[in-house]
């Protein structure tokens, strides 16, 4: 049962890693990584917190990254089981546990409004029977992991690879698929086939008769094409795919999968107008796999949750996008990385958080992924990362290789941000030739490259006092643009507070324009850096490309014009600026030309 009407998503390697242990007894669902390396050195920890009982599994042992992600997974969800059951034994008093779930639950909660005539009646035995009742109805938030379906390197022993089941998918998704408290695996970055095939080994994912599944899939899309693609492929398996969470392509923290400007109202748009007819043919597809499989089909109507997340700010947005687009729910994720009480951002990054501007937050080729990243300009790795080029060492330690793909120089894959890679791409380039300029060019792309996996999770070390014996620590971050309008840190209560509309936490300093405008404008700059980076010479592939991106923002914005008058979570004022603001937008776009040479 989701108690709560948003999520917190998944963000980098570790800010999310300990979330359930500090947010899931209030019923809020959360996504955790699947960082093996990291996973242990929390397991580690929170066992010695907790009192149990910690039994290491080393890096070289069999089948070890499945192991350790089942082992975590299995030790947080123990712990929130437990601190489920305290916070129904608390009393109904001021400061309790009991009363602080309550309290952060949304107004239109009938458990919230079961509560609040808990609190009103002057019945003793009245009282007594609704506390009760209540108690019995606090469930825990969902324990969710991510992986980035793309990110299956294969793995190696002695120089040779093994088993493919032994990839990091692939073997992040039996850890997951072994867990007892694990319930729901998001999947982002696209189809992987054999990754998507192996999920038939594992039988939590099949629903039983009543239609339930232990273990549920959430696809993280980005277009209404590729959800049926990827709902499809599962429902031939016979395997319901329990939510569809839209992101935007480019309005959120972490890497950035950016459409050829399909703008999020648009895609909320069309899910809207298609989700009967979508749900509908997934169904058929489903009971005929499921029919195969000699299951007892079910009689009713099979349903899917559609969620929607990137940039959403304010408790009117959150609530116009429910509303005007049926959703079920929504993420947040940015505003969380300064709410200590949710996430594990270490005091200096903190720091730098709060002070970070429009400017301080970019979108950057740092990822080995090839995929753009957002990035904070202050982090403590962006410093080291300088400080290693300077000092003629440009190049990061690679300690968990999960973006070691590269085999120019080694029959092993490595990693283009790791030193090993480094030092032999730029030995090569010294023998290439190049003038000053084209070389300053092209080493400045080989050390553009820094570590996002490991340092990622960094910062979550720091908070809980660990490290990696003989490894500098240099925290990244990857927050989305929305950190620019949020300048302080906040508590669990405010910022569950202002997106329920019942606070307002955002700095009143900073004009902050709605979020499918603010989506927008991302959107045109891209556009205009692709414009940039093409000003020379473009092939006609590149400029179809440009063509069609261009002309989707067009229909987006007249679109949006049309949406205006349906905002209604917003004053009339409100809406004339969101509509001044499509103008300036508009007028911004049509300037853009890609020249041809």
């Amino acid at each position: 049962m989701q108690v709560h009407s948003f999520h917190i998503p998944v963000m980098g390697t570790g800010f999310t890693i300990d979330t359930p242990l500090k947010v899931g007894r209030y019923g809020i669902s959360s996504v955790m990584s699947v960082d093996d390396n990291l996973m242990e050195k929390m397991r580690e920890h929170y066992s010695a917190v907790y009192g149990q009982t910690y039994v290491p599994i080393p890096k070289d042992a069999p089948d070890s990254r499945a192991r350790r992600i089942t082992e975590y997974i299995d030790l947080v969800g123990g712990i929130v089981s437990r601190q489920v059951k305290e916070v129904r034994c608390s009393a109904f008093e001021p400061g309790s546990e009991i009363t602080k779930y309550h309290e952060l639950l949304p107004e239109d909660s009938p458990i919230k409004e079961e509560y609040l005539r808990m609190l009103s009646t002057h019945d003793p035995e009245e009282k007594v029977q609704l506390q009760g009742s209540l108690r019995r109805k606090v469930t825990a938030g969902s324990i969710g992991v991510n992986i980035l379906t793309k990110l299956d390197r294969p793995n190696y022993r002695e120089g040779q690879p093994l088993e493919r089941e032994q990839s990091d998918a692939m073997s992040a998704l039996r850890g997951f698929a072994k867990s007892r408290y694990g319930d729901t695996i998001v999947l982002s970055a696209g189809v992987n086939p054999h990754l998507f095939s192996y999920f038939e080994e594992f039988g939590d994912f099949y629903a039983d008769a009543d239609g339930a599944a232990k273990k549920k899939i959430i696809l993280k899309v980005s277009d209404f094409r590729s959800a049926f693609t990827q709902g499809r492929i599962f429902a031939k398996k016979g395997i319901w795919v329990w939510e569809y969470r839209i992101e935007s392509g480019l309005n959120c923290g972490g890497h950035a999968f950016a459409t050829v400007g399909h703008l999020m109202g648009m895609v909320l748009e069309e899910f809207k107008q298609k989700r009967a007819e979508f749900t509908a043919q997934l169904s058929e597809i489903y009971r005929k796999a499921v029919q195969d499989r000699g299951v007892p089909v079910l009689a009713s109507a099979l349903r899917c949750r559609v969620t929607a997340q990137g940039g959403i700010g304010t408790g009117n947005e959150d609530r116009f996008l429910r509303r005007y687009y049926e959703l079920d729910g929504t993420g947040w994720g940015t505003p969380f990385l300064l709410v200590p009480e949710a996430t594990s951002v270490d005091d200096v990054t903190l720091e730098r958080l709060v002070q970070a501007t429009g400017e301080d937050v970019r979108l950057t080729k740092l990822s080995p992924m090839g995929v753009p990243i957002y990035s904070l300009r202050t982090s403590v790795s962006e410093e080291v990362r300088l400080r290693r080029i300077r000092e003629g060492r440009p190049g990061s330690p690679c300690m968990n290789g999960y973006m070691a793909f590269n085999t120019e120089f080694t029959a092993v894959p490595i990693c283009t941000a790791s030193y090993a890679y480094q030092k032999r791409k730029i030995d090569e380039l010294k023998k290439s030739g190049l003038s000053e300029e084209e070389y300053s060019r092209e080493y400045d792309k080989i050390v553009d490259k820094a570590c996002v996996c490991h340092d990622l999770g960094d910062s979550a070390l720091l908070k809980s006092g660990l490290r990696y014996a003989n490894v500098e620590l240099a925290p990244a971050i990857c927050p989305g643009p929305n950190i620019a309008y949020y300048s302080r840190i906040f508590s669990l209560k405010e910022m569950v507070d202002h997106i329920y509309s019942r606070a307002n936490v955002l700095d009143p300093s900073v004009r902050r324009p709605h979020v499918l405008v603010n989506e927008l404008g991302l959107y045109i700059n891209h556009l205009i850096e692709f414009v940039a980076e093409k000003c020379h010479q473009a092939t006609q592939k590149e400029l179809s490309h440009f063509d069609e991106f261009k002309q989707n923002l067009l229909d987006g914005i007249q679109y949006y014009r049309g949406l205006a008058d349906a905002i209604r979570e917003e004053s009339v004022a409100a809406r004339e600026v969101f509509v001044a603001d499509l103008r300036a937008l508009q007028s911004k776009l049509e300037t853009v030309v890609l020249p041809v040479v």
